[in-house]
């Protein structure tokens, strides 16, 4: 059974999202602020995080980094906070997803459960038959092992970064839009498509000799991203200008969307991951689940 760690100050909150998680079959723990939570996450190491960013004393972005640096664990972060730059901050330091309050307990429900089939399912594949090393432009990612290096070094990848990373280099040449990526690499049927921006901004720092002028991963105007292995006579061919929005056409390592190929979006989603409808919450949790924040903001 897995253990997932609610972090939340809130007790109407926590207790809505416990009940949530034990009926879809979770061990829940419990904690109402930061070093709390890395106690407890230190005694029992839990399977996933939901964290509030909002806490008292130690913010939910410094017990992200704190939780990251200890071990590879994935995190989901509430936040009342409707500003983007709070929520792709949380991302970038690490967060697999984000929620943001109101919501419902039941699709939290169902983002837990995909962050950790995605995650099992790599697990898994270690006792079938493993799936080959990928080998591209310097880079070597072992899914098995979860394991990556460029030119030899180890590289520090997040699940979703290595998930990312991995999809894109089994489709070299391929213009992706980002709908398929969040389908194919989240699981997700909807969802911000900021977070593949964010998670392709990450992996870029990452993997990228100069990032602002990205050779292996480029934005295809009005299309998504493809994973290119460049010649040596490509050096000079990166686009430095840097970063001006979040939608694909404004990033470094633009192509015109004429020169890919499109794997196009899935036309529907299958009727077994459609998320059920949840049942109405109460106005009293309805209002702490945003209001309660209104008084901290």
């Amino acid at each position: 059974m897995h253990t997932i760690l609610v972090v939340d100050d809130d007790p109407t909150v926590a207790e809505v999202v416990t009940g949530y998680l034990e009926r879809a079959g979770f061990s829940v723990d419990r904690a109402a602020d930061g070093p709390e939570a890395l106690r407890l996450a230190a005694v029992r190491p839990p399977a996933l995080v939901v964290l509030d960013l909002m806490l008292p004393g130690m913010d939910g972005l410094e017990v992200c980094r704190r939780l990251r640096a200890a071990a590879p664990v994935p995190v989901i972060m509430l936040t009342a906070r409707g500003d983007e730059d709070d929520r792709i901050l949380g991302l970038e330091i690490g967060a697999d997803d984000y929620v943001t309050k109101p919501f419902s307990p039941r699709e939290l429900v169902l983002r837990v459960e995909s962050v950790l089939r995605r995650q099992g399912g790599d697990q898994r594949r270690v006792t079938g038959v493993a799936e080959p090393g990928l080998h591209r432009a310097g880079i070597t990612l072992d899914p098995a092992g979860r394991r990556a290096t460029k030119d030899g070094r180890p590289l520090a990848l997040t699940l979703r970064e290595f998930d990312l990373l991995a999809h894109l280099m089994r489709h070299p040449g391929l213009a992706i839009g980002r709908e398929t990526l969040m389908h194919d690499v989240w699981g997700w049927e909807f969802g911000d498509l900021s977070t593949v921006t964010v998670h392709v901004r990450r992996l870029r720092g990452k993997i990228e000799d100069d990032p602002a002028r990205p050779r292996l991963i480029r934005t295809v105007w009005g299309v998504g991203y493809r994973f290119d292995v460049p010649s040596d006579d490509d050096a000079s061919d990166g686009d430095a200008s840097a970063d001006q929005g979040e939608g694909p056409a404004s990033e470094p390592g633009s192509v015109p969307v004429a020169s890919a190929a499109v794997v196009p979006a899935p036309a529907h989603a299958p009727a077994s991951e459609s998320p059920p409808a949840s049942p109405p919450v109460s106005a009293s949790v309805a209002t702490s689940f945003d209001g309660s924040r209104a008084r901290r903001a």
